[in-house]
């Protein structure tokens, strides 16, 4: 498997890793920042963006995926920066590979299962909108919108709307693969621990990385530090408060 892949700036590597329904542009401000420091590898994962697509989205399966693609760039080592989904791939590479991680970035997502599932309105719209072709962008977020409330939410989805050689648009992630593995991506298996320089960035909004997360998060990162990210949701985008080195 090849992954899609963009590269911008000179010096050690560091890979970015969006998160689910994203693709590589979701994290270009950070990749800016950082390229005056790092050489920045942004990827697609499989299933988004213009990576291939499979029916795996476990994070072993995924974790995989993206190791391939830093032997394919003959990296010995690299510092990897994850949001969210991403993040958990990039600690199940931690874990899995640490002689291979240099630095590792883990953007508000802890190493354990959700039990709550916060995608089910945005599948429903995901699946409302494909049930005919979709002419244009209006077409697709007025079906979003039967199911999806937050604006913001569907200007995030329309990111990855992208047109089709007939003329009808589609979306850059497969649907049917994320909805059908649902419980792989919400879930997760304690395979390890990775002792080198770790930072967990939280959102100060956010309730992604909350304090019953703290022994799930010391036992298998037990160098990790912590900031977090004030007024700011599961994004915690505001560069100018997050740290650039661990």
């Amino acid at each position: 498997m090849f992954l899609n892949f963009k590269i911008q700036g000179d010096g050690e590597p560091l890979l970015l890793i969006h998160g689910l329904f994203g693709s590589l542009d979701n994290l270009g401000g950070l990749a800016r920042v950082l390229a005056d420091q790092y050489k920045v590898y942004q990827i697609d994962l499989p299933n988004h963006g213009l990576s291939p697509r499979s029916e795996n989205v476990d994070y072993a399966s995924q974790a995989e995926a993206v190791m391939a693609f830093v032997d394919q760039h003959d990296l010995s080592r690299v510092s990897v920066v994850g949001h969210s989904m991403g993040g958990k791939v990039a600690m199940m590479m931690a874990t899995r590979f640490p002689e291979r991680i240099d630095q590792l970035v883990v953007m508000d997502i802890a190493p354990v299962t959700y039990h709550v599932r916060r995608h089910d309105n945005v599948f429903a719209g995901l699946n409302a909108s494909k049930q005919q072709p979709m002419a244009n962008r209006k077409e697709a977020e007025a079906k979003l919108a039967e199911h999806i409330v937050d604006p913001g939410v569907r200007q995030f989805l329309l990111k990855s709307l992208g047109r089709q050689e007939d003329g009808t648009y589609d979306w850059r992630f497969n649907v049917e693969a994320l909805e059908a593995n649902y419980d792989d991506i919400t879930g997760w298996s304690n395979i390890g621990t990775f002792e080198g320089k770790t930072l967990f960035l939280k959102g100060g909004e956010s309730d992604y990385i909350a304090a019953e997360h703290r022994d799930a998060i010391e036992s298998q990162f037990p160098n990790a530090k912590a900031h977090v990210v004030a007024n700011t949701g599961h994004w915690c985008m505001l560069k100018n408060q997050i740290p650039l080195r661990v």
